[in-house]
């Protein structure tokens, strides 16, 4: 069995879906079928049940994926240090990212790092108001940023997380108690305005103009920065479309986040300037890519931030 052969079963194993498998490693899907099924001609057994609507690993295809892992994840490292070697790839990646999303890339950190020893990964916060001054000025190599790509003048790497969004309000609003809201339920209702700095189209795709219906939604009060966001909506003054990884990691006092059972999920992809990268940026972004995308978890259940009084007791 060859390494692509291994690095096709592996994925398919991962991904169950020949069609996902193939855009993942930029291969047609003919070619994830061919090689799969001159592998278990070899075996003589079947390494996945397949039909017209899914895909399992047999018990044959499970020993056989368990048995390859570990050593094709040695073959794969021991090939990205000879690469290194011979290119000099080392230095440390500056990635932009927003609040608590560093958390959530631990994963792909841990696997450059493993990859590639003489390299290291530093995170620059950066705020949705003033979301390119970094990248452009060259502070960061690259920035995690939801999409769609707001400038023509930037270059889209891989997806790396996707997410499902909640609705911020405030804990006496009329939406409060609701398990789950539409994006039909901000008509006629204020989000932030967050000023100039910030791509319009990029965030017209979190807080809309308008409803799916063409209802009107108003732009309200400026914002920042999160937590002035926060502090407007648990004051009642707007609602506003979060991605939905804020139910783990922040807590206000008065702002309930209810999820938004028709909001398109939210991709968070690399996003570079339009040039050549330094050899260890490309390593991070080739490593970003061969690791596909992880979903996040959260956006599930309505949660309920502290309110004032239990938070003023706690603390």
């Amino acid at each position: 069995m060859e390494l692509r052969d291994i690095e096709i079963l592996l994925t398919l194993a991962e991904e169950l879906h020949f069609g996902r498998t193939a855009e993942r490693l930029h291969l047609s899907q003919a070619r994830v079928s061919q090689s799969i099924s001159r592998q278990e001609r070899r075996l003589g057994g079947a390494l996945f049940d397949r039909n017209t609507r899914t895909v399992t690993l047999t018990p044959l295809g499970q020993r056989l994926c368990d048995d390859l892992r570990p050593g094709y994840g040695l073959i794969r490292r021991a090939l990205a240090h000879a690469a290194d070697t011979a290119r000099g790839c080392s230095g440390t990646v500056r990635l932009g990212a927003m609040g608590a999303l560093p958390a959530e890339l631990a994963r792909l950190v841990e696997e450059f790092r493993a990859r590639h020893p003489q390299c290291s990964v530093e995170f620059v916060e950066f705020h949705f108001s003033d979301s390119l001054a970094r990248l452009r000025t060259g502070e960061v190599a690259a920035q995690l940023r939801w999409l769609p790509l707001p400038d023509p003048g930037l270059r889209l790497g891989p997806v790396v997380l996707t997410e499902g969004r909640v609705l911020a309000v405030a804990a006496g609003s009329d939406l409060a108690t609701r398990t789950r809201v539409s994006l039909e339920d901000l008509a006629g209702r204020t989000v932030p305005d967050p000023g100039t700095r910030a791509p319009r189209e990029w965030l017209r795709a979190m807080c809309p103009e308008r409803t799916p219906g063409g209802r009107l939604i108003h732009r309200g009060p400026p914002a920042r920065t999160f937590h002035e966001l926060l502090a407007l909506v648990a004051d009642g003054r707007v609602v506003c479309p979060l991605n939905a990884h804020v139910l783990r990691y922040y807590a206000y006092p008065g702002v309930v986040l209810i999820p938004i059972e028709d909001a398109p999920r939210t991709e968070w992809a690399l996003v570079l300037p339009d040039s050549a990268p330094a050899p260890h940026v490309q390593a991070f972004i080739d490593t970003a890519r061969e690791l596909g995308p992880r979903e996040m978890g959260g956006g599930g259940t309505r949660e309920r931030l502290p309110d004032r009084t239990s938070a003023g007791r706690a603390g």
